[in-house]
């Protein structure tokens, strides 16, 4: 078996992990990205609104395209794209949303060269506590 480099991937440019993670690690042409959502170095977040009075709009096409922005970001940083990726876990937090969902990911992916994919719907992701956070994705890509 090859022994492969292994480099821990941080942007300085995005938002950082929660806690302590990379952004993705590569291992030989392997690049493992963590679970990635719409927020922003600010710490705000795409496709979230808040209402005058104090309620949020939250937009799932947005907040998708964020994403998958987010991955081409750190696949560029190790000369890569969207291209190279091989698998994808996409945890949304309300099923109802797939097709939304669906509509801007068809945007990016096909499925004669996209990757494959899973999709779990889940009761919460990470954004400390304010229910603000629609989809993470996390994923694979190959980078020879």
């Amino acid at each position: 078996m090859a022994d492969f480099k292994v480099e821990n991937i941080i942007l300085g440019n995005k938002a950082q992990p929660l806690a302590g993670y990379p952004h993705a690690k590569r291992v030989g042409p392997f690049v493992y990205l963590s679970g990635l959502s719409s927020r922003r170095f600010d710490n705000t977040y795409a496709g979230v609104v808040e209402n005058p009075d104090g309620t949020f709009t939250l937009d799932i096409k947005e907040q998708t395209r964020a994403v998958i922005e987010n991955m081409k970001t750190i696949l560029e940083t190790v000369h890569g794209s969207l291209d190279n990726l091989v698998d994808l876990t996409v945890f949304l937090i309300d099923m109802e949303q797939f097709p939304l969902f669906n509509s801007v990911y068809n945007e990016y992916f096909n499925a004669e060269t996209g990757p494959s994919r899973t999709t779990v719907q889940v009761s919460r992701l990470p954004d400390r506590g304010q229910r603000k956070l629609l989809i993470e994705i996390k994923a694979v890509a190959y980078v020879p």
